[in-house]
């Protein structure tokens, strides 16, 4: 019941915001009563902080499974592009606005785990590029690492980008396409381009 709980809120989150999801809303979605959900949460602010680190987890297994087949580094960010997209499910609300305003602590404790995992992800990615000559040798790892992780944050802020104006699939493909223009070499770029032909 606990894990039907986190995906159900989890999902309601991400579509609906956390603000306007009541406890009542889950459990009337769920079908059970309310006392049901308060026998494995606390309270609400309780159960976002467990819903967060769920979906963290759950994104950073498959992220990980996906890193491990050491496929071509630009074909890997193309493909956790496609499966983060897939797991949101196109997040339609501005989740990460609303839990840095509402749940400030939450927020701040999750973004350090996702530094912390993006920053070894990424750097190996680098690696693995310069190694195969997809990436300019001139890049700075630790620069390029930090850049990409605030991107990445950056482009779910809803206030710079409305999602009336562009959707987080959109967001992500031009984002990874300016990221990876910018590092890569003559061999690299011909990688990106087959790739973007493919998702068009």
């Amino acid at each position: 019941m606990r894990e039907k709980i986190l995906d159900k809120a989890g999902e309601m989150f991400l579509n609906l915001g956390f603000k306007s999801v009541t406890m009542d809303d889950i459990a009337s979605e769920i079908g059970v009563s309310k006392k049901t959900i308060y026998t494995h949460f606390k309270n609400k602010t309780d159960l976002v902080k467990e819903v967060t680190n769920y979906m963290f987890d759950n994104i950073c297994c498959g992220i990980d499974l996906i890193h491990e087949q050491e496929k071509n580094p630009i074909i890997e960010l193309f493909e956790i592009k496609r499966f983060v997209i897939n797991h949101l499910k196109n997040e339609k609300s501005s989740p990460q606005y609303q839990l840095q305003k509402y749940y400030p602590k939450i927020f701040s404790d999750i973004k350090k785990k996702q530094f912390d995992f993006m920053q070894n992800s990424i750097k190996e990615n680098l690696q693995r590029g310069l190694d195969q000559q997809l990436f300019r040798d001139t890049i700075d790892v630790e620069f390029i690492s930090r850049i990409y992780f605030y991107g990445m944050t950056a482009i779910k802020d809803n206030e710079l980008f409305p999602t009336q104006m562009f959707s987080q699939n959109e967001l992500l493909d031009k984002y990874l396409e300016y990221h990876l223009r910018g590092i890569c070499t003559n061999k690299g770029i011909e990688v990106i381009e087959k790739q973007l032909k493919e998702i068009k």
